[in-house]
């Protein structure tokens, strides 16, 4: 057993959207495909992965170091018995890399790591999240699992009742949670699309507010003054994801739920966060997203710390709308995973035929992460692995 080949390819997810930081009119993702020489069903078994929208593709990291060293290890060095090691293949990954620096790097190796559990899966002919609950959670995977549908973006051109049409076909389609972007406007201007939104919700659903990181610290609370008149899901990311002072000062001024997480991209950042930023536990809301901090290995770390520092896995909601996130959730308790009903295809969304009801979804029966389920993904994958 061993892996004969990993492939990469920069793929384009261009959207004319943004949010309160960047547009992603030249936004790309990179593609990965670890192939093995294990067999299943009469398939050569290849594990796929990509990384999350919002960090653009990392070729030229993967060809240039992570790549050669899995290729170049000595094969039995990367097994587990009668399957591959995860972690072994990311510590070889990581071979030679310095402490520090969790910004792109992070992203390479995280992406290669979520085709290689889908490779681990595959070969184990069970599904990922099922792996995962015997092997690292309860023992007892649950299949239902809460999602909230990401949109709001500021489209060029376009009106409250643009926003309001978007959000009302999540509402649909069965979420119950929707979300938006601020702070690419002024206040008001986001008061009013805010409240657009509220205006079309009923009893029971919710709305999700995100700043991506845009606010000084001045901004920030004064966004949390006026937030506060709502009673929001969350109020996500005000301020540069590591100025852990400004997020402490906003959760000392506001009362309802915080989210952040998603643009830290290690274990000790993760830490850091918790230890300085004024999250609180019984409330807020952890966004940590595998497929850009190093993978399922380094995301596993993070749920032993957070148990450490009494945080229950199920205040995790991860950034990124994809399978390998929500595979997670449903294999290790966690409290849910973003979804991305329309945006970034076919990366996002769930295999074909998957529906949400009452803001959930029910895992598929599907070997590995589940990505052969969905036809449009799956013939990009495929073109790449064959």
């Amino acid at each position: 057993m061993r892996i004969v080949d990993i492939r990469e390819q920069t793929i384009p997810i261009s959207s004319p959207i943004r949010n309160a930081y960047i547009d992603f009119s030249t936004m790309t993702l990179s593609l990965v495909a670890v192939v093995t020489d294990v067999v299943r069903d009469g398939r050569r078994v290849v594990g796929y992965g990509f990384n999350s929208n919002g960090r653009y593709g990392q070729g030229a990291m993967m060809r240039d170091r992570f790549i050669p060293r899995v290729l170049d290890a000595e094969p039995d060095s990367l097994l587990d018995g009668d399957n591959l090691d995860a972690a072994a293949i990311w510590s070889t990954m990581m071979t030679n890399e310095k402490p520090g620096g969790h910004g792109e790097r992070s992203v390479a190796v995280g992406t290669i790591d979520m085709a290689v559990w889908d490779a681990v899966a595959k070969i184990a002919e069970k599904p990922l999240f099922r792996l995962l609950a015997e092997q690292y959670g309860s023992g007892a995977a649950n299949p239902r699992v809460f999602v909230y549908a990401a949109g709001g973006y500021y489209y060029p051109d376009t009106g409250l009742t643009v926003l309001q049409d978007e959000m009302r076909s999540y509402l649909d389609r069965g979420y119950t949670v929707v979300k938006m972007k601020i702070g690419g406007a002024d206040l008001d201007t986001d008061r009013r699309r805010i409240d657009a939104v509220l205006d079309i919700l009923e009893p029971g659903q919710r709305l999700a507010v995100d700043a991506n990181g845009r606010f000084a610290s001045d901004q920030a609370i004064a966004y949390a003054s006026a937030l506060s008149e709502y009673d929001l899901f969350w109020y996500e990311e005000p301020g540069d994801p590591l100025d852990f002072e400004l997020q402490a000062e906003v959760a000392a001024s506001y009362e309802g739920s915080l989210a952040t997480g998603e643009n830290l991209f290690s274990t000790v950042d993760a830490r850091n966060l918790i230890r300085y930023g004024g999250m609180r536990p019984d409330r807020d809301w952890l966004q940590f997203d595998c497929a850009l901090s190093y993978g399922l290995v380094e995301y596993l770390r993070t749920l032993a710390m957070l148990r450490s520092h009494g945080w229950a896995a199920d205040r995790c909601i991860p950034h990124g709308g994809h399978q390998m996130s929500l595979n997670i959730a449903a294999g290790l308790g966690l409290g849910g995973n973003e979804s991305y009903p329309d945006l970034f295809q076919p990366f996002g969304g769930f295999p074909d035929g998957v529906a949400v009801a009452g803001g959930h979804v029910t895992m598929p029966e599907l070997p590995g992460i589940g990505f052969e389920g969905k036809r449009d993904l799956y013939a990009v994958m495929s073109a790449l692995g064959s």
